[in-house]
């Protein structure tokens, strides 16, 4: 019997993350962790340049369903999905009216698709019936439609909206705790403790950063530290393969020679024949 899908709970109001002290690693004072958790994020920065959302969307409704449909899948596999939910469905009216086993067939390779249908069929009569079919650029009102927690709400608001939120996936939780930013394992904890060392302006773009070297290179059971252009400063190099040449083999996406999981990446990602633009350094 599958186990219902791990879908973000909306919660009924959206309560601001208390602040948390900064507790840095044994031996290393609260301005040393801040200088070396922005070193890190400057050095993500140079290698992943044009990191940015690996959803295709073309507004926010768009990227509000295809982040709830990335729960337990990969973008790629959302992104081959997305484009007939949308030929179809192209509004939230649309998807509001929609049949729910028609939605359900075109769901199916995202897996927990019943749930997922349910999800954006939700939040699209929500739109239409609290928020005149638009999708809402407040965080208290996004996390009131079906599906969306405050995961998914500072992706919309990060980047449909340009207003500043850190998303605490899972990738960014591993990362986060192997660097020693935090010890804390609750998302909104978490949220509270890395903001703390960055200021508001960076947190979007520090998202994407960490989460691109997640699902390149430090990856959860084998991570590349052999590969690793942050190894200097990371408290748990060694945790995974430091030979260069066996680490090199670990590498995932453009990192290993591999396509990326976007299949229409914005124009400003694009090089001049109209080709995902190389990594940086790349011949």
């Amino acid at each position: 019997m599958k186990k219902a899908a791990a879908v973000e709970k909306p919660a009924k109001k959206a309560a601001p993350v208390r602040k948390t002290a900064v507790r840095p690693p044994s031996g290393e004072s609260p301005t040393a962790l801040v200088r070396r958790a922005r070193r890190i994020n400057r050095e993500l920065a140079e290698v992943y340049p044009y990191a940015h959302p690996e959803l295709d969307f073309e507004n926010p409704f768009q990227l509000v369903v295809a982040t709830v449909l990335s729960a337990q899948t990969t973008d790629l596999r959302v992104n081959q999905t997305t484009p007939a939910l949308f030929a179809r469905y192209p509004t939230p009216e649309d998807l509001a009216a929609a049949v729910p086993e028609e939605v359900e067939e075109i769901l199916r390779p995202c897996g927990f698709f019943r749930a997922k249908t349910k999800s954006v069929i939700g939040l699209s009569k929500a739109l239409v019936e609290n928020f005149g079919g638009e999708v809402p650029g407040k965080l208290e009102d996004l996390v009131t439609l079906p599906g969306v927690g405050r995961k998914t709400a500072f992706v919309v608001l990060g980047n449909a909206f340009g207003r500043p939120g850190i998303t605490v996936d899972t990738h960014f939780q591993r990362l986060v705790r192997r660097w020693r930013w935090t010890d804390e394992t609750d998302p909104d904890k978490i949220e509270a403790a890395v903001g703390a060392l960055f200021p508001k302006s960076d947190w979007t773009d520090l998202s994407h950063h960490v989460i691109w070297h997640g699902r390149r290179i430090c990856h959860a059971r084998k991570p590349a530290c052999g590969a690793c252009p942050i190894a200097p400063l990371c408290p748990a190099y060694g945790e995974g393969e430091t030979d260069p040449e066996k680490a090199a083999k670990l590498l995932k996406y453009e990192k290993g020679g591999f396509p990326g999981q976007r299949l229409k990446p914005p124009q400003a990602y694009l090089d001049a024949g109209g080709r995902p633009a190389p990594p940086l350094g790349a011949a």
